[in-house]
């Protein structure tokens, strides 16, 4: 029998690598808010009336308390337009930043370069000022429409802010800047003229992958007077997404190429680790770095919260800890009772739907006025939806929001006091590009980290060093992924025929695809090119962001109304028959899911649930690319073979998270090509750890969940991207082995990250059950909110030991 573990289907570091200032001090309550800074709330006040019980003191486990830093101004280098000094001085910058004047350096020297700084210091201004001066040299060709340059932004939203700022900074410049938006919602009858007149176009990748270069003829003149390449929020390009994007622009550059333009790429990005060295494996080119950060910062006050044990037990009688969710919604509420503009960012959908509900419900008996001051914002909102919502953020309409990680991009959001975090976001650089969305403008701001009831969480609240004290990561993304790769090779050829002149710009991998890709009939060879051939539009057969198909439409069975939609990679499990599915603070019933269609029915309801999908899984080795001993142990790398079906789902209690019962479903199973890590063990090893047979399955699956839970502070990714398996006896190596895979088909890099961190990760594994006072396994170490089994069996110390026997053989790293 076989366990599972499967996946669902990112203020940046304050410093470039690590956080220092520290206090452990709580702050008292007080009747009143203190004000700072002018009327600002002073954040250490705000935590203290948050905390200002016996009960609410004792949930907060750490305080980090990063003080205030004074800003270092710089000159605007030579050859920046003195027109766009002035329109900086009139919008009230002075001076520039170090880091900003130092940006524009690289850009005037045509030199493509990565800015890696806070949130909030100005790193838009670093690439825009450059920009803007060549639009307007290029306003000064006598024949022409002159210089352009392109804006990516990962989210529509991002690119629409954007152009509201570029538009106002830019106004004193005339009609030698025009700006447009260029995406999925732009009207028809607007398209022709952003081809045609917009010099300064904000899109996104997937609008460059299906609607720019596929027409590339009709942006020629467009594309041969490119001069820049923006690219935003460069961090949230990792793993599989990031690889298809870093193919993107390589079919960017050709075309470009074709044309007879070679644009400069300037790129921004919350810190990161070696912040160059990711920027050139997603444009592939040589990209310089500037990562000291020279803006002031107001003061920070970051708290780490654990919600309270209730007096309720679960699955196999495990200690109920009270859900995150809850927690933050009830912070949500009291912050907005007292006038503190939050935003509450949490990693499901459904997640801020519910948040943003329960706020709602309990301002309104506080004042009737306060629940329309609170909103969820999420994606699979209609497109007026969200521009409604962010409108209202900007104005400041709205006091409290409750968002998926869609606002933890550069939307300007200024003006915020809190940010509570409702479960750590999978990755530090998340966690800081979250915190850093309030206190904007310098201000002092307050962070409140609510820890999740699972083993990371947990593990994480307890042991603050490895927040404050660590590097944020490395960017980890494969360009050369086959499954990515061929895709664009394809688009490619259909954009212009492919050459072999070609094989070096889209990597080592391309010259033995293009054989492959001709035997399948998809390329077909003609003198010395490769051309596609086929009726079907070449660029449908890359998927950029792994979604798996058509979205699902979710549609209201009564009336036909079109309410949202779903990714499709996400349908099985978020609207299956009988799922709980929530839209702008209202609850529906799945009634009846047409995958055939792509069309989810549902009607309003009312439950006293939420429901939760089910799912079995299984591996097979496709083949193993590297391996070393462990001892009598071996560690394994290589491909592997999933398959996985949603079987069944439970209801589950709302707040409590009690199970209430489970009902079984029909869906078809679904099969994943990927790259995993797995690790086997001997039975020496199991005589050595005191593990019976009865014993291992419930060791082995208490490993696996909760190595799961720890990938994440070793590689880029969350819980979510990742999956496991593990089986008392595999029949491929037919020994006890635990998998963990990557999520994605072909890999995403995060499996392999784990293969070359795998003493340190399974080390920090092994600490965190052992750490935990359950006495039988609970969510904060071994239980799985995603478990196929229902969390059965485990055995939190047969798990102990086997780790600890696997890591007595683990070789140094």
């Amino acid at each position: 029998m076989a366990f599972n573990h499967l996946p669902a289907g990112a203020h940046d570091a304050l410093s470039p690598f690590f956080i220092r200032p520290v206090t452990h001090s709580v702050p008292m309550a007080d009747d009143q808010l203190p004000q700072s800074a002018g009327t600002r709330p002073a954040p250490r006040a705000v935590l203290g009336l948050l905390a200002g019980t016996a009960d609410r003191a004792a949930r907060v486990t750490h305080t980090e308390h990063l003080p205030p830093r004074v800003g270092r101004h710089a000159d605007w280098p030579r050859g920046i337009r003195e027109e766009v000094v002035e329109a900086l001085r009139s919008a009230g910058m002075e001076r520039p930043w170090e880091h900003q004047a130092r940006v524009a350096g690289h850009a005037l020297r045509g030199e493509s370069v990565i800015v890696a700084t806070g949130t909030a210091s100005g790193k838009s201004l670093s690439y825009l000022t450059p920009v803007l001066s060549s639009l307007l040299d290029g306003s000064e060709a006598p024949n022409g429409r002159g210089a352009t340059a392109l804006y990516l932004a990962p989210t529509k939203a991002l690119a629409a802010d954007q152009r509201r700022a570029v538009g106002e900074l830019a106004a004193p410049l005339g009609r030698a800047v025009r700006p447009a938006v260029y995406d999925g919602d732009t009207p028809v009858e607007e398209r022709e003229w952003v081809r045609q007149y917009a010099n300064y176009v904000l899109t996104n990748p997937d609008m460059l992958h299906r609607g720019i270069l596929p027409a590339h003829p009709r942006w020629a003149s467009f594309l041969r007077a490119l001069r820049h390449v923006v690219i935003d929020e460069a961090h949230t390009y990792r793993g599989v997404f990031g690889s298809h994007v870093a193919q993107v622009l390589r079919r960017l550059r050709r075309v470009c190429a074709r044309y007879g333009s070679d644009p400069v790429f300037l790129l921004a990005s919350a810190t990161s680790a070696e912040p160059a060295l990711a920027a050139g494996r997603l444009t592939g080119l040589p990209v310089a770095q500037v990562t000291e950060d020279a803006s002031p910062r107001g003061e920070l006050v970051f708290a780490l919260w654990e919600p309270p044990l209730t007096e309720l037990h679960g699955e196999h009688g495990a200690p109920v800890r009270r859900t995150a969710t809850a927690e933050t919604a009830d912070l949500l509420t009291d912050l907005v009772v007292r006038g503190v503009r939050t935003v509450a960012f949490v990693r499901s959908r459904r997640g801020a739907e519910l948040i943003s509900v329960i706020a709602q419900e309990r301002l309104a008996t506080v004042d009737r006025s306060l629940p329309g001051r609170v909103a969820a914002y999420r994606g699979g909102y209609l497109p007026q939806e969200r521009r409604a919502l962010e409108a209202a953020l900007h104005r400041g309409d709205l006091l409290g929001l409750s968002a998926t990680n869609a606002l933890e991009l550069g939307v300007d959001i200024a003006g915020l006091d809190a940010v509570v975090i409702a479960g750590y976001p999978g990755t530090r650089a998340s966690l800081w590009q979250q915190a850093g969305r309030a206190g904007r403008a310098g201000q002092g701001a307050l962070a409140v980290l609510v820890a999740r009831d699972d083993p990371l969480d947990t593990f994480l609240v307890h042991h603050p060093e490895a927040l404050f004290r660590q590097p944020v990561e490395s960017t980890v993304l494969d360009p050369d992924n086959p499954y990515v790769l061929a895709p664009h090779l394809c688009a490619a050829a259909a954009e212009l025929p492919l050459t072999n002149a070609d094989m070096e710009l889209f990597g080592p991998a391309a010259p033995d695809l293009v054989p492959q890709l001709e035997r399948r009939k998809l390329l077909r060879r003609r003198a010395t090119a490769w051309h596609w051939t086929r009726r079907e539009r070449a660029a449908d057969l890359a998927d950029i962001r792994g979604e798996g198909g058509t979205p699902v439409q979710v549609v209201e069975a009564a009336t036909g109304r079109l309410l949202g939609t779903v990714d499709a990679s996400s349908a099985h499990t978020a609207v299956h028959d009988g799922a709980v599915h929530l839209h702008q603070g209202r609850t529906y019933l799945v009634k009846r899911l047409d995958l055939e269609d792509s069309v989810a029915l549902v009607e309003e309801a009312d439950p006293p649930y939420s429901t939760t999908a089910r799912d079995t899984t299984a591996v097979t080795v496709l083949d193993t690319t590297t391996e070393v001993p462990w001892g009598g142990s071996r560690l394994c790398f290589g491909s592997v073979e999933v398959t996985h079906q949603v079987v069944s789902f439970l209801r589950r209690k709302l707040i409590t998270g009690e199970v209430l019962g489970e009902t079984g479903l029909d869906l078809p199973p679904r099969t994943l090509r990927t790259r995993g890590v797995w690790w086997t063990v001997t039975e020496d090893q199991l005589d050595s750890a005191r593990i019976s047979p009865e014993q291992l399955p419930g060791a082995l699956h208490a490993a696996e969940h909760a190595s799961i839970g720890m990938l994440p502070l070793f590689a880029t990714c969350d819980r979510w991207d990742i999956g496991g398996v593990s089986v008392p006896l595999h029949p491929d190596t037919l020994l006890p082995t635990v998998f963990v895979y990557d999520g994605h088909h072909g890999g995403a890099g995060f499996a392999e990250r784990a293969f070359h961190t795998a003493r340190r990760w399974l080390t920090a594994t092994r600490e965190a059950i052992a750490a935990c006072e359950c006495e039988s396994g609970c969510p904060s170490c071994v239980q799985s909110p995603k478990c196929g089994n229902g969390n059965d069996p485990l055995d939190k110390n047969a798990a102990v030991r086997l780790l600890s026997a696997l890591l007595a053989g683990a070789p140094a790293e």
